[in-house]
């Protein structure tokens, strides 16, 4: 993924169904109606959503089916899809009844608050992006073990198995793909002395068969192993060597001592509608919550899809709830997160207070919130739906796109560069502009911030929506709008994850929009009032599956990408 999306946190929804345009329908997935009834697997690469229908037709349940996804992108969409890195479940299964599960990447014990900084006490450009050391212990594998085992159904075995099929025997690329690998071709060699994976003599072009024995290789030490295929054996001793080869800190006792945490979903209302979402490290659920809330007294639904008043509103709620997020989010298990008090509706509607309606709200006047008794002190997304109607919502990330562009020599999986999400000096941005302080400094043993958001939605008690998408920064603001669009603006679920986006994120004080996104008018009456408008590329690529009023389901899959939908 480009930079842009840097954080390709993948939506597991694994919502197989296609509906609507922009949607690509597999030879499983085809029904010209739309309409599923038995499940729906929505993710970022066709061959990845044909493997979780497979399991889902098998009689395998949401977490299976989210396994089989996971590992097959792991395969089929390295810049993001991924076993060396980590992210974040949301859970939610027939009865109502949720759960959440962390496998956020940590600090190595050998990280250090300062290790980024020069002797002058400068941020190292780069160091935290593309070298050894910008990797944080990898979560993925342990956290489709810790889902599968809590909540599983079919055999581990076999859902692991159709990645391990995908990376000997090889599948056909798409367009998308071949780009990205010749883009990232003179990356691969310069990060990678000795090594030969993703490249070719020649371009590659769309329908080029992409084999990985390495990788298939690992996977088998996986699936026949488990934990102890990946974080001791053969392949924890690739990937100390790895470290050591190129001065990084990962140890075997950090692989070792790594495990997922389940964690308390982040709740809140808006309307008639339970949000369900991710609670720190993530920041993705709080900042969603607040900003619903933020908005939820407006009229939205009369003022209309990207009005100026709208943009102008929500403008104004995505600066405050930023503004949030980079003095009190961070690791739980390091620094006490204000949760409480930064989703009280006091709280919030007094934040909204302050904006006036005639002139933009310069950043710079803007803070971080003060609460009565607080101390100062390449992603990728899937969902899917069951037959059962257990939802699962799943968002993975190596950050940027190709994590740090190095590979785990004889493993064949790419290293993540998640350490960069962490604060290096209060105050200095990471690689999506995002600032931070001392709640998440780098600690050893810490998770660093996110902004993935996974997110389940209830209507009346009952599953409404499954949705999340990668983005970086762009995230939180890329779920907030896909929900608004539905429930706001009445879209389909395809027409709300494919409607032009817009962010902004406190700091830099604009607004980024996808071309096209703002009628003429619209932008001038917003620059009139002093907002600067700062046109983009592709925010986000939005995975969501939708049930209606009829007991179907409904899928989006994003056209900003090979976003696919598979259902029956």
């Amino acid at each position: 993924m480009n930079k842009h999306y840097i954080c390709y946190k993948i939506t597991f929804v694994a919502a197989i169904l296609c509906f609507g345009i922009g949607c690509t329908q597999g030879e499983l997935g085809q029904n010209i109606s739309g309409e599923y009834h038995n499940g729906v697997v929505v993710c970022a690469y066709p061959d990845a959503a044909k493997a979780g229908l497979e399991i889902l037709k098998k009689g395998g349940n949401a977490v299976d089916a989210a396994v089989a996804v996971q590992f097959a992108l792991a395969v089929t969409l390295p810049e993001a899809g991924n076993i060396g890195g980590g992210g974040f479940m949301v859970y939610r299964d027939a009865q109502g009844n949720t759960n959440t599960l962390d496998f956020r990447e940590k600090a190595p014990q050998g990280a250090s608050t300062n290790m980024y900084l020069d002797s002058a006490g400068n941020v190292i450009p780069d160091m935290s992006l593309y070298t050894h050391q910008a990797s944080g212990i990898p979560g993925s594998v342990d956290g489709m073990i810790e889902a599968h085992k809590k909540y599983g159904r079919l055999k581990w075995a076999e859902l692991v198995q159709p990645a391990i099929d995908l990376a000997n025997n090889g599948f056909k690329i798409t367009a998308h793909l071949a780009n990205d690998l010749n883009s990232n071709h003179d990356v691969f060699i310069k990060a990678n002395p000795g090594k030969n994976y993703l490249l070719k003599e020649t371009d590659w072009k769309e329908g080029d068969l992409l084999i990985q024995k390495d990788l298939g290789n690992t996977l088998e030490l996986i699936r026949d192993k488990e934990r102890d295929g990946f974080y001791s054996g053969a392949v924890a001793d690739k990937v100390v060597a790895e470290m050591q080869k190129g001065g990084g800190l990962i140890t075997k006792a950090d692989l070792q001592n790594y495990h997922a945490i389940w964690r308390k979903p982040i709740t809140g209302k808006y309307k008639e509608y339970k949000i369900i979402t991710m609670p720190p490290p993530s920041s993705g659920g709080i900042a969603l919550v607040q900003l619903l809330k933020s908005v939820e007294n407006y009229p939205l639904q009369r003022w209309g899809h990207n009005s100026d008043s709208t943009v102008q509103l929500v403008t104004e709620a995505e600066r405050r709830v930023y503004a949030d997020r980079s003095k009190y989010l961070g690791d739980p298990d390091f620094y006490d997160v204000p949760v409480d008090s930064l989703l009280d509706s006091a709280y919030i509607i007094k934040r909204m207070n302050s904006f006036s309606w005639s002139a933009a709200t310069p950043s710079t006047s803007i803070q971080p919130g003060v609460f009565v008794g607080h101390e100062s002190d390449q992603t990728t997304h899937y969902s899917i739906v069951d037959h059962h109607g257990n939802a699962v919502s799943i968002t993975t990330t190596l950050n940027d796109s190709f994590g740090s562009k190095i590979f785990v020599a004889g493993a064949g999986f790419l290293l993540n560069n998640e350490m960069d999400d962490f604060s290096s000096k209060p105050g200095v941005p990471n690689m999506f502009g995002l600032v931070g302080g001392k709640a998440n400094s780098i600690q050893p043993g810490k998770r660093m911030l996110s902004s993935m958001t996974p997110t389940i939605v209830e209507k009346n008690g009952k599953l409404f929506m499954v949705v999340g998408t990668p983005g970086g920064a762009t995230i939180i603001t890329s779920v907030f709008q896909t929900i608004l669009n539905v429930v706001e603006f009445d879209k389909s679920m395809q027409q709300a994850v494919a409607a032009k986006r817009f962010h902004h994120q406190w700091l830099p004080d604009q607004i980024y929009v996808e071309k096209d996104a703002l009628d003429t008018l619209t932008v001038a009456d917003l620059e009139e009032k002093g907002y600067k408008i700062v046109v983009r590329g592709p925010i986000g690529r939005v995975d969501g599956i939708l049930k209606t009023k009829w007991g179907y389901y409904q899928a989006g899959a994003d056209p900003r990408g090979d976003d696919t939908a598979m259902g029956w």
